[in-house]
């Protein structure tokens, strides 16, 4: 059995289609399945049920794909170490990081990274939290960025810094007067969320205790899809809402006007990158972490951890 086969049996278990594997593997769909028959033929079982769609592992196979992955794993640990001591910092590394701190930290550091290490290819995806669980399970990405503690298991965290929760209050709102603020303070019926499914809505959750406090009204009822779309309808209505530190980065001085701080200790979420506890590409995700806390605002690296709000 070769290399080329494991991957695609790998493939084929990650994408459960046979088209969705050949297309990722850069191959035709005949190439891969011809190279998994020939893998089935010398093994003399059968890896996939391909009478099931999407397509599932046998469960002889499924212990078969499982000690591949561990194969495939210790090779590209094998390939890193020799482009190492070569002095090359060369590769592919897929990251998924979610919606709330995508547009915020990634202008920091992606053309600083690019630009250093040109023979790094960066793939980056935004996803929710629970599919950066579910893609970093199956190999689909090599490490996620996104608000943490998680305590998942099997899966390791690094935290890269803490940024500090902030009230964005409409000049309606009877917050506007005050100079701090605190969680009981915020109204909310008046506080506007984002959708379910956003770890960002889970935190403002507990941090406001609204399962405790929220009542039936218009804005508490709606969600919105991203933290821009909550501070413009704040902007034009009357109603409060939770922001990232990072997202104030650019405001203009009128928008800066409208941001209040909690008082101390202040809320926090820890930001981190997590990993897979089998993971691989430990250099160039060491490297990239170096690079991100590199490019973050020293008021930010300065915060501490003395109030982290709970992502669940």
């Amino acid at each position: 059995m070769t290399f080329v086969q494991l991957q695609y049996i790998i493939a084929v278990d990650t994408y459960r289609h046979f088209a969705s594997a050949a297309k990722h593997c850069f191959v035709t769909q005949p190439t891969l399945s011809m190279q998994i028959h020939k893998a089935e033929e010398e093994l003399g079982v059968k890896i996939f049920d391909r009478s099931k769609q999407p397509v599932i592992a046998t469960e002889l196979g499924a212990e078969l794909i499982e000690q591949a992955r561990k194969i495939m794993s210790e090779k590209n640990i094998l390939d890193e170490l020799v482009q190492h001591r070569k002095g090359m910092i060369t590769g592919e590394l897929k990251v998924a990081i979610i919606p709330t701190l995508a547009p915020y930290l990634l202008p920091l550091f992606v053309q600083r990274f690019t630009k250093k290490y040109p023979l790094v290819r960066l793939v980056v995806n935004e996803l929710t939290t629970a599919l950066v669980l579910t893609h970093l399970r199956s190999g689909r990405i090599d490490m996620g960025i996104l608000a943490t503690p998680l305590q998942e298991p099997g899966i390791k965290e690094e935290v890269l810094f803490y940024e500090e929760l902030l009230a964005y209050v409409s000049k309606k709102n009877a917050a506007y007067k005050k100079s701090y603020m605190l969680p009981q303070d915020i109204d909310p019926d008046k506080l506007w969320l984002l959708e379910e499914g956003h770890c960002f809505r889970s935190q403002i959750v507990n941090l406001c205790e609204l399962r405790k406090a929220g009542r039936e009204s218009g804005y508490f009822e709606y969600e919105a899809g991203s933290i821009e779309t909550l501070r413009r309808m704040v902007d034009t209505n009357d109603g409060i809402t939770i922001l990232p530190e990072l997202s104030t980065i650019g405001m203009s001085q009128k928008q800066l006007g409208q941001v209040r701080y909690f008082k101390k200790p202040a809320p926090m979420r820890e930001v981190s990158i997590v990993v897979h506890r089998d993971f691989v590409k430990k250099k160039l995700i060491e490297i990239l972490k170096k690079e991100i806390i590199a490019s973050i605002p020293p008021k930010v690296l300065a915060n501490k951890n003395k109030y982290v709000i709970p992502v669940l």
